[in-house]
């Protein structure tokens, strides 16, 4: 059973009390959707949800959105502003209703003209940042929440099989990159996680390359894909690495490589493990091997709302990590100027071990085209 708006927002206050401050805010972004279970966008106009620790929670909601507003159920006062008037007043009510003396905001997703309306309103106000322990409560994912996410994956794979099955030789990047889009809004996505990558050859060393309009793919090519479909709110994010025609030797070593790094992750997920753990191990690999000096990035991070969300899998990360966290295992391996391939899976952990959401295959794929 989902929670209620009164449950959700009581997770928040705790969030105030275990801080010691007063109340924290949310801006539109995936805590405001995850605390209201209503999505609204961000934009020119502020739009701030405070939840103090001890009292009802106050919101700033901009005029035009109030007839949206009244979809969500909230019970406590509302100051909403026009365009015309501006502003100002309305966070001058805020704070004066509030009363309050401490604020924790979310670091990296309220904007610096909310931050200074908030201090112009109550120059005595201290803001301070609360990104981790306020994002922390997305960490450990609800039966809806993988519901959702592993819908988002289902589709996304059902479109890499079909566009993979469609690549020809000759193709641009974006004639792939088309391809990819048309096919997961075919099988129902409802937006994209993110602009996807589709870099071949030497494009495929890029970690976050753009897909070429100039480029023919060609018999040899490293054809890396990484992309996810949204639904429901939720972002799949998967990286597969094929080879088209045929796979050097060289290709061959470097994709076994990254796989055996992906595994070495795998095998070491469980609840309690650190991210500092999974990292070590899955980076252990690459370094072993001749291609030490490809190592471009971390391992992964958390997946959910936001396609980069808390825990961050890299070295020096000691958070130990809860069963319902869910990451992306990505080792890569990149020679500017050659290519790269990245192995990229998202992994649920569980009491006992792991899931893999991924199902898309992860042996070395040629594609006759």
């Amino acid at each position: 059973m989902s929670q209620s708006l009164s449950q959700r927002l009581s997770e928040y206050a705790k969030v105030a009390e275990d801080l010691g401050v007063d109340a924290v805010a949310l801006v539109p972004g995936p805590n405001f959707t995850r605390a209201l279970d209503h999505s609204f966008g961000s934009h020119e106009r502020p739009f701030v949800l405070v939840i103090p620790a001890h009292k009802p929670a106050a919101a700033l909601v901009p005029n035009l959105e109030l007839g949206s507003w009244e979809l969500v159920g909230f019970e406590g006062a509302v100051f909403d502003w026009r365009d015309q008037t501006g502003y100002a007043d309305a966070f001058k009510a805020l704070t004066d209703h509030l009363d309050i003396k401490t604020l924790a905001v979310e670091g990296q997703v309220m904007r610096v003209f909310v931050h200074h309306a908030l201090l112009a309103a109550q120059p005595s106000l201290t803001i301070t940042d609360a990104e981790r322990e306020i994002s922390g409560l997305r960490m450990i994912k609800t039966p809806q929440d993988l519901a959702a996410l592993q819908e988002a994956i289902d589709i996304s794979e059902r479109a890499l099989h079909r566009t993979l099955d469609s690549v020809k030789l000759g193709q641009s990047e974006v004639d792939i990159e088309q391809m990819l889009v048309k096919c997961l809004f075919d099988e129902g996505a409802d937006g994209l996680s993110f602009s996807p990558i589709v870099a071949a050859g030497d494009n495929s060393a890029r970690p976050h390359a753009h897909a070429r309009h100039d480029y023919a793919v060609k018999a040899g090519d490293a054809l890396l894909i990484d992309f996810g479909a949204r639904k429901n709110g939720f972002a799949a994010d998967i990286t597969r690495t094929v080879f088209l025609d045929h796979v050097s030797d060289e290709g061959r070593a470097v994709y076994d490589t990254v796989l055996q790094a992906n595994l070495a992750g795998l095998a070491i997920t469980r609840a309690g493990v650190t991210a500092h753990e999974i990292d070590d191990v899955v980076t252990n690999v690459l370094e072993a091997s001749p291609y030490a000096d490809r190592i471009r990035t971390k391992t992964g991070h958390g997946l959910g709302r936001d396609v980069h969300e808390a825990p961050y899998i890299v070295r020096g990360n000691h958070t130990k990590l809860p069963a319902g966290t869910v990451y992306t295992n990505e080792p890569g391996l990149y020679q500017i100027g050659k290519f790269g391939v990245r192995i990229e899976d998202d992994v649920l952990i569980t009491d006992d071990g792991y899931e893999t959401l991924t199902k898309f295959p992860k042996d070395l794929m040629v594609i006759s085209c």
